[in-house]
């Protein structure tokens, strides 16, 4: 099975993802090519230019990636 994932970048990128409640992973840059899945997430909540609220925890906008 191949699967192909997106970075969650724009607001309408995170706001059609709150729409179609697609599970979202959070994932941490640990250097080049390597990352490191934080949480395997869930839907996304709600979301403000600094943080995202994925299945009850909140995210820093800028230290993570969300997939």
């Amino acid at each position: 099975m191949n699967h192909t994932y997106k970075v969650l970048n724009s607001d309408i990128e995170l706001f059609a993802a709150a729409l179609s409640q697609v599970r979202v992973y959070v994932v941490q840059s640990l250097g080049e090519d390597v990352v490191s899945v934080v949480d395997y997430g869930g839907t996304v909540e709600k979301f403000s230019t600094d943080t995202i609220k994925i299945a009850g925890a909140y995210y820093m906008r800028n230290q993570f990636e969300l997939e």
